[in-house]
């Protein structure tokens, strides 16, 4: 069995080619011991910017396992691990049929699920295949001509797709290293599945999804593209089949609703047809841009270095005059801001960057919660009407072109008006006043967490930094409720998942969801299969 060695910190400018030689001095063996290793985990601990480091896990084979062990027996870092074994899926035969409604990572990844196990499915997509996708969000970001099928929330790949391809989470499961090890298989670089904080890029993430199609088609999947599921159809309270495009009727046995946090007319038509949804608190802000080099300069202490990458940061507190949580979201190093509304007449801000991170500023999400206090009503859909309203109000700041409000960041704090902004948001940005596209206590929540933030990261606080504004899709704003049997709790057959259903937040949360949701169905068919015969 393999040795784990746990907290095997160097200096951050060791080659990865010298870690072998430290082992051996670690472990005090002889060269010809060591027969084989492989790094589990890549973190960097900049906490001392005189002692910069990276912190590796790391996975041993040596030729005298009991020998080499023995004289660490009293070394909580140095343990003995059994060897992974690759799950074996067991084939399952079925005649029913299975929708899949939105292909962002649960949807895929229920598909890729599915697969394995040799159960087939249709997926259905309102938006475009990822490549005819690029060219309408292009359009929009250019020439502020907005496809409210095709867009930065609508598409082959969902949301994700135009982000900067976080690969993190804080879920324990043990699906992750499944999930990761697919996505390398797709195309996604190798060292996704050791470091610590893991990304694609949005550039590479177009590529792996177009694989994910590909590798699907030819294991039977069909994928239907342009198809916006607008009705669900019931018998005897269960999922019977499905209406497309307001026109075509397809019958099926289960559907997996993995529509996404934007899809507002699939909520309004869960609530046309009763099922029961929640609302569910969430957060809306502003985004924050820098110069990364002073981003690396605050948590490095230089202005760049070919060994260490963009830096990042995450902050949070907690405002006692408002008593909201205040914090960064969706931080992309090296990263632009970006439009990405998916309705006409509405503003929303987002952030992405490519896997080299290398625009020269860093981006991230500046934001303070929202709960039912905050809401028109008391109606499931009152948070989605209450994005709207400041959405709205973003657009007609803007000019009503999609040009975004934006001010300086140390003017909003201030409450002055701004004396000059530097974005890289497209279609370009208007200054304005940004209380104005806020709620009162969000500005004040943002404002007492901005100086927060500053005493944390001395020079947060900068003319040099610009806010655009409104940042408001940062979570669902619904939950479609379900049963600890992932069904709906209204409709049975009808598998609320991801995001967009209130049961994730991010890439890989949501494909966990789409596999939890997947592995449901394939025990059902399983114990069906077995109750025929």
């Amino acid at each position: 069995m393999p040795i784990l060695l746990r907290n095997f910190a160097v200096d951050f400018m060791t080659s990865e080619d010298d870690l072998p030689g430290l082992l051996l001095r670690r472990l005090s063996i002889e060269k010809d011991q060591l027969t084989g290793w492989r790094i589990l985990r890549k973190a960097l601990d900049a906490r001392k910017k005189s002692f910069i480091r990276f912190v590796y896990t790391i996975e041993i084979t040596v030729k005298n396992e009991a020998a080499c062990v023995a004289g660490f027996r009293d070394d909580p870092d140095v343990e003995v691990v059994a060897a992974e074994e690759e799950r074996f899926f067991r084939k399952v035969s079925t005649t029913r049929k299975i929708l899949i409604a939105g292909t962002g990572p649960a949807g895929l990844f229920a598909a890729i699920r599915l697969a394995d196990y040799g159960i087939p499915a249709t997926l259905l997509e309102r938006g475009r295949p990822v490549e005819e996708r690029v060219r309408d969000v292009r359009a929009f970001w250019d020439r502020g001509e907005l496809n409210p099928e095709s867009n930065v929330q609508f598409g082959e790949g969902g949301a994700g797709t135009f982000s900067d391809g976080k690969l993190t989470t804080r879920v324990r499961d043990e699906n992750l290293g499944y999930i990761l090890r697919k996505l390398v298989g797709y195309g996604a670089p190798g060292e996704i599945l050791y470091l610590a904080k893991p990304h694609i890029g949005t550039d590479r993430l177009r590529v792996v999804v177009r694989r994910i199609r590909d590798d699907l088609t030819a294991r039977g999947m069909k994928f239907c593209f342009s198809r916006r599921l607008t009705d669900i159809a019931s018998r005897n309270g269960r999922v019977a089949g499905v209406v497309i495009n307001d026109r075509d009727e397809v019958s099926c046995d289960r559907l997996v609703l993995a529509t996404g946090h934007s899809a507002r007319d699939t909520y309004e038509m869960l609530d046309r047809l009763g099922v029961r949804m929640e609302r569910k608190p969430f957060a809306i802000g502003v985004r924050v841009e820098h110069p990364q080099e002073l981003v690396n300069r605050i948590q490095y202490g230089v202005p760049a270095h070919p060994l260490l990458p963009q830096a990042e940061y995450a902050l949070a507190c907690r405002d006692p005059q408002t008593g909201r949580s205040v914090y960064s979201f969706c931080m992309c190093p090296g990263g632009m801001v970006m439009a990405a509304a998916s309705e006409e007449g509405y503003l929303v801000t987002n952030g992405m960057s490519c896997f080299g991170r290398d625009s020269g500023y860093a981006n991230s999400a500046l934001v303070a919660t929202v709960d039912e206090r905050d809401f028109p009503s008391p109606h499931p859909l009152a948070g989605v009407e209450f994005q709207r309203s400041w959405e709205r109000k973003a657009f007609a700041a803007g000019g009503r072109t999609y040009r975004a409000p934006a001010q300086n960041l140390l003017d909003f704090v201030a409450g002055k008006g701004s004396r000059g902004i530097r974005s890289s948001y497209l279609p370009g940005v208007v200054e304005t006043d940004l209380a104005a596209v806020l709620p009162a206590p969000v500005t004040s929540a943002l404002k007492a967490g901005i100086r927060v933030f500053d005493r944390r990261m001395k020079g947060f606080l900068t003319t040099d930094a610009t806010l655009t504004g409104v940042e408001t899709r940062t979570s669902s704003p619904v939950r479609v409720v379900r049963g600890d049997d992932l069904h709906s709790v209204s409709m049975a057959g009808l598998f609320p998942t991801g995001e967009g259903a209130g049961y994730a937040g991010g890439i890989m949360s949501a494909a966990l969801d789409g596999i939890r949701v997947a592995d449901r169905i394939a025990m059902e068919l399983s114990d069906e299969t077995r109750s025929e015969v």
